[in-house]
Formats: structure tokens, sequence, C-alpha cells
């Protein structure tokens, strides 16, 4: 019986010391040498040096001077602990009633927008923490942002533009805009707080 326990005990030390610890701290290396800011969290920080976010996680903004994001259904909303989408299918009352509050709340906010409301800023996403929108989505709002700021619709949409990522790979998802890094730039444009007023 020993003669089992003792291999099985050294084996599962070596590996111990190997995979928990020796490898971590070699990948960890690895990544703060090679990536360090996707290895800090790819965080996003203001004028002052100060981290208010990741470009990763999305953030509610809701003051008209700010991009909106799409809804999240993480929690109270872009709630780390609690990632996930509602699971509520399309013939599901709730759901129903919560995309046509949304669609009212859209269209009382933005009352120069008359096309259709892109799919995005109706629907959450699966892990209710995506901190981008399509330029459909940037679009629909930038009447309202302009006007918010006092600042010119061209220039507005010139900031969208520099801040639309294309595909990955050029193939991979579709052409999309950070949100959080768009509102930075917008403060950054007029001189305000450094998105941290939302």
């Amino acid at each position: 019986m020993l003669q089992q326990l003792f291999p099985a005990f050294r084996i599962t030390l070596v590996l111990t010391i190997l995979m928990g610890l020796i490898y971590p701290a070699a990948v960890t290396g690895l990544c703060q040498l090679m990536f360090p800011r996707q290895a800090n969290g790819s965080l996003v920080k203001n004028a002052n040096g100060q981290a208010i976010g990741s470009s990763l996680i999305g953030q509610n903004f809701s003051k008209p001077e700010y991009f909106h994001p799409r809804p999240s259904a993480a929690g109270n909303g872009y709630d780390g602990m609690a990632s996930g989408g509602s699971n509520l299918g399309p013939t599901n009352a709730d759901l129903t009633k919560r995309i046509a509050k949304d669609i009212e709340k859209f269209r009382a906010e933005n009352p120069d927008y008359k096309g259709p409301i892109p799919a995005d800023l109706l629907t959450t996403s699966s892990s209710g923490l995506d901190p981008d929108i399509s330029p459909a989505s940037a679009e629909a709002q930038t009447a309202r942002v302009a006007k918010a700021r006092g600042l010119p619709m061209e220039e507005v949409r010139g900031l969208v533009a520099q801040h639309t990522q294309g595909r990955t790979l050029g193939v991979l998802g579709e052409p999309r805009v950070n949100v959080l890094e768009l509102n930075l730039e917008l403060d950054k444009t007029t001189g305000a707080g450094g998105a941290t007023h939302r």
C-alpha cells in the first residue's frame, strides 16, 4: 500500500509545483513582457491617468452627452459578478415588454433620429458586458450627443469613424465602436470630466 502512496504523493507534489506555480509564473511573465496592456485588463485611463474602466467590459452611460451602450441583463446592468444573458425567448412576454419600453425610451431620448432602431440597441449580449455597439447604433445617437455637447454633427461623426474598428483579421465579426473609448474621446474634445459622470 505504501509503495503505491509514496509515488502518487511525489507525482502530485511535482505536478503541483510545475503546473500550479512554475507554469503560471512563466505565462504571466511572458504576457507582462509581450502584452502588458492586455495582461493588466486592457484598462482605459482618463487624461489624469486614472483608470476608469476596461475596453473589454461595458459600462452604463445614460446622460444625453454620452453614447449609450446596448442593454445589459447582467445583474443590475454590466455587473461582472453576474455576467450572462436573460435567456428569454423571442415569444416571452417579459422580453416583448422590455423591448417596447426600450423603443419608447430611445425615441424619447433621440427625437431627431427617424430611422429604424438598430437591433443591438434593443437586445442584450450573451455576456451582458459587451463594450461595443455597431456603427449604425452610434449614428442613431449622433444627433443627440452633438446637440448635448454643442458640437457640429460632422465632428461627432468623425470621432465615431475614428473609433470604429473593422472586422478582426478582415473577416471575423462585424465593425464595432467601443462606447467607453468614444465617450472618453468626446470628453477630451469638449474638456469634460473624463467619462466618469455618466
